[in-house]
């Protein structure tokens, strides 16, 4: 059975195979309720000449005299009722009992008797098949009656073949009307297969799978799914366009730095042609060199970290680690005063990687620092909101322009007034990716007495 059901099946396509179950259990309906209409009508055509029977010999028994025996109508060829009929005697030896033209047998003498009650019979008579009705008569006489029954069965004949035309018609439009409403309703899967073997193809995952507006107002599952895949089509679009970006921006960002050591490193090789103070020169570019490019590197190993580890993640108080960020921070840059206003809080935690969410907080540091004139204030401050926790860092520099606003926090953007500044461009961008990968956001704004303010957002906090 199962050998046979994957022969059928296996190598069908979805919309032949759900039509063939359609039309199978379309058919099985059918012929249930057709094998049922067909037992009813021959039911009713036998039980129509059998009350016709029994209404005729009724009228033959209340006509009948006492001891009348014999036949009465003996003209079975005849269609009409009663064609054949006669009276028999519960003793075979009785007189009258000759040349009787109805089948006499034991059961007929019982009844004739008394000691069984009527019954029907089928019987063949002249090659003719006949329904023959028997019922008992006072004096031990028992009346026959009898009529062709080949008109029943013509009838039932003809029953059958109008009811197996009209199953064989219903299977057969079944069957279309199944296919067609498979066709109809797999054919946002079957175009979701041409867009998947297409971008298999061409790699392409701009292809998208075209929905008419009838079927896009449906909204039921095919639907739904053929949306979802056009979705994901468009993260997966936007996921290799940001590759394809971020190799492109690393590529020429390494371009420079990888000059600058090849020069160097070419120089040093000819150290015997150079004084001491153009090696020293060289062997310090070199190393700042190499820095640059580690740092980028790395910069870009921890950009393609897509969450934090989860077996590092603690309960981290906020205001402590940005105690030991901002106290890091004045030893990297002297010449910038940072003040931090941390006491609102108190002792509050989030949970989080420390080593990572204290790689955010010197990242926006360094970059206030770095936009900040000698001089100029940083401003760090933790405080409560009515959703969480807000930890901002402000400048006093130039602040972010309208235009640079949407950009900032992109892969290896750098505004106009940090191209002339050391930096890769990535502080910010692997900062919004420590926000998110700890669940809070990181967003940036012009302050209002000017500078640039950047606030990072935890939802919840909760009492250490």
């Amino acid at each position: 059975m199962r050998v046979l059901r994957a022969r059928l099946l296996g190598r069908r396509p979805l919309r032949a195979r759900l039509a063939l179950v359609t039309s199978a259990a379309v058919a099985l309906v059918a012929l249930g309720v057709l094998a049922a209409a067909y037992v009813v009508i021959r039911y009713e055509l036998v039980r129509q000449l059998d009350l016709q029977l029994k209404q005729q010999a009724g009228i033959m028994a209340q006509q009948s005299h006492g001891g009348t025996t014999g036949v009465l109508y003996g003209e079975c060829n005849w269609l009409a009722a009663p064609a054949c009929a006669q009276i028999v005697r519960s003793d075979p030896a009785a007189p009258g009992q000759g040349g009787l033209v109805l089948p006499v047998t034991g059961a007929t003498r019982r009844v004739a008797a008394g000691t069984l009650g009527e019954f029907y019979s089928n019987i063949t008579l002249g090659g003719r098949d006949m329904r023959m009705y028997t019922m008992h008569l006072r004096d031990d006489r028992a009346l026959q009656v009898a009529a062709r029954s080949d008109t029943v069965d013509q009838g039932v004949r003809q029953a059958g073949l109008l009811l197996a035309g009209v199953g064989g018609a219903g299977v057969l439009l079944a069957a279309a009307l199944g296919y067609f409403a498979s066709r109809t309703s797999l054919r946002p899967v079957t175009r979701l297969t041409a867009t998947a073997e297409r971008i298999a193809a061409t790699r392409d995952p701009a292809h998208r799978i075209e929905l008419p507006p009838y079927e896009a107002r449906r909204q039921d599952e095919i639907t739904r799914l053929a949306t979802s895949f056009n979705t994901m089509l468009g993260e997966l679009e936007e996921a290799v366009a940001a590759q394809r970006r971020l190799i492109a921006d690393a590529s020429h960002e390494l371009r420079t730095p990888l000059t600058a050591l090849r020069t160097n490193a070419e120089l040093l090789a000819r150290a015997d042609r150079l004084s001491p103070a153009q090696r020293d020169r060289a062997s310090a570019a070199l190393g700042r060199q190499l820095r640059e490019v580690t740092g980028l590197v790395n910069d870009l190993i921890e950009l393609a970290r897509d969450e934090e580890p989860q077996q590092l993640v603690e309960q981290v108080r906020l205001d402590l680690l940005a105690e030991r960020c901002v106290a890091a921070a004045r030893g990297h840059w002297p010449n910038t005063p940072f003040t931090a206003d941390l006491d609102t809080v108190g002792a509050v935690t989030v949970p989080g990687v420390p080593a990572r969410l204290a790689r955010l907080l010197s990242n926006l540091l360094d970059n206030a620092a770095k936009f900040s004139p000698p001089g100029a204030m940083v401003e760090v401050r933790l405080a409560r909101t009515d959703h969480g926790l807000d930890l901002t860092v402000r400048d006093h520099g130039p602040g972010i322009s309208t235009e640079d606003l949407p950009y900032v926090f992109d892969r290896f953007y750098r505004s106009r007034q940090a191209r002339a500044l050391p930096g890769s461009g990535l502080g910010l961008a692997m900062a919004r990716q420590i926000a998110r990968a700890h669940g809070a956001e990181l967003t940036a704004e012009q302050a209002e007495t000017g500078g640039a303010r950047f606030r990072l957002s935890f939802p919840t906090g909760s009492p250490g």
